[in-house]
């Protein structure tokens, strides 16, 4: 269940140039604080210093931790809207070329820190927030993968809705799973045999 107590707001809405500068140092340092100590030694002492703020300061932003690294993680997801679809060729013959795009595009959306990435999602507190984000999140890329599959003659499966979303989870949560823990297998390779799998799935074979 989320939480729905005020430990996760953050505790003050910018409204001028000035404040929401101050609140992305906190942020910025955050994400850096956290990798560099873990999570559990990554005090509010530590991202106040690092921000070159005093920690009275960054309480009138957020009102611990937990608040700030569940704001790191919505902010992962928000950015993660996909701008690419419409330069896709959709003509016979490049659906390999357009499930290519769509893995490269979930990789390239998690290429930060995977320390980083891996804190975020064992620790970040679920919060109405946080489920109000995946939810737009998962919204807006299951329209734009539901589009691209309408629209592409090479694509062969039963239902395009279903289709969209079992391709979404399977694309996002691989993904994580890669970028969070890398491993032996290089990245391009992973990339490939995903857009494998998912192409064969699209076209019937």
């Amino acid at each position: 269940m989320p939480s729905s107590d005020r430990r996760l707001q953050p505790r003050r809405k910018p409204r001028q140039i000035r404040a929401e500068l101050t609140r992305e140092r906190i942020l910025i340092a955050a994400a850096h604080v956290f990798t560099e100590y873990g999570y559990a030694a990554g005090t509010t002492n530590r991202i106040a210093e690092r921000a070159r703020i005093s920690i009275g300061s960054l309480y009138q932003y957020f009102p611990n931790k937990d608040a700030i690294l569940a704001q790191l993680l919505i902010r992962h997801i928000d950015r993660g809207t996909w701008t690419g679809a419409d330069r896709l060729d959709l003509s016979p013959g490049t659906l390999r070329a357009t499930v290519q795009a769509l893995v490269r595009d979930a990789i390239d959306s998690h290429s930060e820190d995977p320390q980083l990435l891996r804190i975020m999602i064992e620790e970040a507190p679920l919060s109405q927030d946080l489920l109000d984000a995946i939810d737009r999140h998962g919204r807006i890329r299951t329209a734009q993968i539901r589009d691209l599959l309408t629209r592409h003659p090479d694509v062969r499966v039963g239902d395009v809705g279903t289709a969209a979303d079992l391709i979404l989870f399977t694309i996002e949560m691989n993904t994580h799973k890669m970028m969070a823990a890398p491993g032996s297998v290089p990245v391009e390779t992973f990339a490939a045999e995903l857009a494998d799998m998912v192409t064969r799935y699209l076209r019937g074979d």
